[in-house]
């Protein structure tokens, strides 16, 4: 039997659908040009240093979501919620005083990590370098603020301004001044590139600010103490949730990074970077349309139309799970050629490769289940579930790296990803009343409308 939808959701979903191939274009070519940089630094630095550099880069990016405070998930969600109840002042002010609320932060952090650094000089083995924590210290501004305002602006309606400065600019000038300094003569060490990483980022900060106040959409800050405090009094606890799950998120897929180059070599934390941002390709879809429907959800959830939320939650699993499918396909056949790309050195990690694919093509079966989570109210169940199943795999991951190294780690990591997905997706069918897997369809074919757990 033919399956037809309703015109009403035939309608949306082409809306979603077409913005969201917007959205994967961006991200397509933002995985290109992040592949890029990767390469292109991989080859102009030796393994040491570019472990220096992917250590850095992954101890930012930890630290970055931890200076955002959950502003940035915050923002999707009250931005539509607010407006959708004809509060637009109290809109504004949020996202004003989440702005604020994340540059303070950044600033309190990223000192304290070159406070840190200087403290920890004199314990060091002589002529062991602190200069990749100074690079990561440096970071932390630009890619918590770049984070913050790539949600604000998608909020606000905007899709373009709110990638291209980052995903786009950012990730064409790196590589191009990298090539350009090598053709010079000049090789950069690992804390060099992270401190061009971090410059270079704060200039396209500067260009979004102009552009997006060209359009008519509003980043400034807000100056004003008392509506800070009066934010963080009425959506603190939330935003204390959403740090919390965007902290376990990213955690999932730094953590390793961080812990193979502590009890290994900086030279493995290396591969196993490369192998996890090369599997991390499989997401793009997902995450692409994910960031067009989180504040649709959000609006359509509260609003209690149930059918459009499931309607988006469905497109969203199946056109991401297709996307991931094919990606998996080539690296089950083809790991040790994409991995040569980096340089002979990283080809043995297909194995790798592999198996943390695996663990992300669970991820993409279960469909935005974190989104619905964090966009209808269910923070604390996500953090609980996904926090403890990943922090047990965490745990598990010290035992096993010393006696199995990077493949044992991607083993763990794959096996935890599978369980915390295949929980909270349960989790969203029985306790919120939306199927986010590849399941999801049934609910639309059967005629019925979704039912709010």
């Amino acid at each position: 039997m033919r399956f037809a939808l309703p015109n009403d959701l035939t309608a949306l979903l082409s809306t979603g659908l077409l913005r969201s191939v917007g959205s994967l274009g961006i991200k397509v070519a933002t995985a290109g040009l992040t592949y890029l940089t990767y390469v292109v630094l991989a080859r102009t630095m030796n393994p040491e240093q570019y472990g220096f550099f992917a250590f850095g880069l992954a101890l930012a990016t930890v630290l970055a979501i931890a200076a955002g405070m959950g502003q940035s998930t915050a923002i999707l969600r009250l931005w539509p919620q607010l407006r959708g109840q004809a509060d637009a002042q109290s809109a504004a002010a949020s996202l004003a005083s989440g702005s604020t609320v994340t540059i303070a932060a950044s600033l309190a952090i990223g000192a304290l990590l070159c406070l840190f650094a200087y403290t920890i000089q004199p314990l060091l083995a002589p002529g062991q370098p602190v200069t990749h924590f100074l690079g990561a210290a440096l970071l932390v501004l630009p890619m918590a603020l770049s984070e913050y305002n790539s949600s604000a602006l998608r909020a606000q309606g905007s899709l373009w301004t709110a990638l291209l400065p980052r995903d786009i600019y950012w990730r064409l000038a790196l590589p191009l001044i990298v090539l350009g300094l090598y053709a010079l003569g000049v090789i950069l060490s690992g804390p060099d590139a992270l401190i061009l990483s971090a410059l270079l980022l704060l200039a396209m900060l500067g260009l979004q600010f102009v552009i997006a106040g060209q359009q008519g959409y509003s980043l400034r800050p807000s100056l004003s103490s008392a509506a800070i405090r009066s934010h963080w009094q009425r959506w603190g606890g939330l935003s204390k949730w959403l740090l919390l799950g965007a902290l376990i998120e990213t955690f999932t897929l730094n953590a390793d990074i961080i812990l193979v180059g502590l009890m290994l070599d900086l030279e493995s934390s290396g591969l196993y970077f490369n192998a996890f941002r090369t599997a991390g390709l499989m997401t793009l879809f997902t995450f692409a349309i994910e960031l067009v429907i989180a504040p649709m959800v959000a609006e359509h959830y509260h609003a209690r139309d149930m059918r459009k939320a499931q309607a988006i939650t469905t497109l969203c699993a199946w056109a991401g799970f297709a996307f991931s499918l094919v990606i998996f396909a080539i690296f089950l056949f083809f790991g040790d050629f994409v991995l040569s790309l980096f340089g002979p050195a990283y080809a043995g990690g297909a194995l790798v490769l592999v198996l943390l694919s695996l663990g992300l093509l669970f991820d993409a079966a279960t469909g935005p289940s974190k989104i619905v989570m964090m966009m209808t109210g269910h923070e604390r169940a996500y953090v609980a579930i996904f926090g403890v199943i990943m922090g047990l795999g965490f745990i598990i991951q010290i035992f096993v790296i010393p006696i199995w190294g990077v493949v044992g780690a991607a083993a763990v990591n794959m096996g935890g990803r599978i369980v915390a997905q295949i929980a909270i997706a349960l989790w969203c069918r029985y306790r919120i009343g939306l199927d986010t897997s590849l399941l999801g369809f049934l609910a639309l074919r059967q005629g019925r409308d979704v039912q709010p757990g």
